[in-house]
């Protein structure tokens, strides 16, 4: 029993970002229930509450992050500051549970925290990448930056990766990349190459295509463990207090009517956006709950005044939060679509209730994850830029005219796929068996 116990010992490491944090917990708890018992390594920016999973051991690390940095639109410069100040303090950290538990099974680290690999390298441990964005993220990061425009059209060969339009995306890498962003891409390759194995959080049928090209390029066994958020048990792991007078407020919508507004925990916009998004709304004549973060327009008193005016002008019509309960809502029968920062977790959450979106991508993957949305699966509709008059008609479009309801029929299509994909006769049962053979035997 004891050598058993030893044997089992995981530890996940994970980085400050609210997405990030949910899938790595989800995990874990998952993990948990498959016998192995678990150490979550975090950041102290952001830290998540160890009252909510009294069966795992938690341990900070100091960053030396601040808030204000989270929200710098600069993601590789802020993913290689992670890296330089938590190398040596993971490192550390890593040696004292090593001393103590004298066995660890596997250290399963996020991908922004790639200054684990060779950590877990030097002290003769596997290590185990945790994807938590698309598997196309996996693709466009690591394959194409390698790939000269020949190779990398001559690929594009499926009707999928051809509708992902990657070439325009390879060509916007490659114009004039930051110092930063190389480092960061080099040193995420670099890792993957030496991690025994990779998890990605997505459903097999969503990425078939770029899964199966991904397979050209990397040996490391792949697992599809998702969607993580419908297979850990319900908790509330939110940094930010929730408001569940939404639901109530949901309660009296009519089906299908309301837009749902979140742009995520980072995602930043100036003033002018957010009175074209205010106007917008206004004008849609849609009902709307609108998730309005303090610190999305650096929490000026300015735009508490412009909120809570449109508020008390839309009377019933409108809901503005500063959080929302998500999953809750997007499972809510009166929400009909979803205008979204389309971050991977928002992605997932939204096809999993069949809801269609409005995409307005801002950095990053989510760019991808929009092309995804818009091009290939056809659950969505891009929102070019912050203006009043096009935010309002592209609401119409989704909400009203007939347009959205083929958008809609195409949702709820995608969320019977995940539905039957959750079976437990289904992909992901047999994934996370494989994912758990795995790390037991490495």
């Amino acid at each position: 029993m004891e050598e058993q116990q030893k044997s089992s010992h995981v530890v996940l490491v994970t980085v400050t970002f609210q997405g990030h944090i949910n899938a790595a917990l989800q995990l874990a708890t998952i993990l948990h229930s498959k016998g192995f018992s678990i150490t979550i390594v975090h950041l102290e920016l952001n830290s998540p509450n160890p009252s909510n999973y009294p069966e795992f051991t938690f341990v900070s690390i100091p960053d030396n992050l601040t808030e204000s940095q989270l929200s710098d639109k600069d993601i590789p410069g802020l993913v290689r500051r992670v890296n330089k100040n938590c190398a040596a303090p993971l490192q550390q950290c890593l040696e004292k549970i090593l001393h103590s538990h004298h066995h660890i099974s596997a250290v399963i680290y996020d991908s922004f925290m790639f200054c684990a690999q060779p950590i877990v390298d030097d002290l003769g441990l596997p290590g185990v990448t945790l994807c938590t964005h698309s598997a196309l993220g996996l693709l466009f990061y690591h394959v194409f930056p390698q790939l000269n425009e020949k190779d990398c059209i001559s690929g594009l060969e499926s009707p999928e990766l051809q509708a992902l339009q990657l070439q325009g995306f390879h060509a916007l890498s490659s114009q004039n990349p930051t110092e930063a962003g190389m480092e960061v891409g080099a040193a995420f390759a670099n890792a993957l190459k030496s991690s025994s194995a990779i998890i990605v959080n997505s459903m097999e049928f969503l990425e078939l295509e770029v899964l199966s090209k991904i397979k050209q390029y990397l040996p490391t066994p792949i697992f599809i463990v998702g969607p993580l958020h419908k297979l850990a048990p319900t908790m509330c792991n939110s940094l930010c207090t929730e408001d569940n007078k939404c639901i109530s407020w949901l309660n009296k919508q009519s089906p299908k009517s309301v837009i749902y507004v979140s742009f995520g925990s980072i995602v930043n916009i100036d003033k002018q956006e957010l009175i074209e998004t205010a106007w917008g709304l206004s004008n849609s004549k849609q009902p709307f709950l609108w998730v309005a973060r303090p610190s999305m327009d650096r929490g000026s008193e300015w735009t508490e005044s412009l909120l809570n005016g449109l508020e008390e002008r839309m009377g019933e019509r409108g809901f503005i939060v500063k959080w929302a309960p998500q999953k809750e809502v997007l499972a809510h029968a009166a929400v009909g679509g979803f205008w979204s920062h389309c971050g991977w977790n928002s992605t997932i959450e939204s096809i999993c209730e069949g809801v269609p979106m409005i995409c307005r991508p801002f950095f990053g993957d989510q760019i991808l994850n929009a092309s995804y949305i818009c091009n290939v699966w056809k659950i969505g509709l891009e929102l070019q830029n912050l203006e009043r008059g096009n935010i309002e008609r592209t609401i119409k479009r989704l909400m009203v005219d007939m347009e959205g309801n083929y958008i809609r029929k195409r949702a709820m299509d995608l969320k019977e796929k995940a539905a039957f994909y959750l079976m437990e006769d289904g992909s992901t049962s047999g994934s996370f068996d494989g994912l758990a053979k795995h790390i037991s035997s490495v």
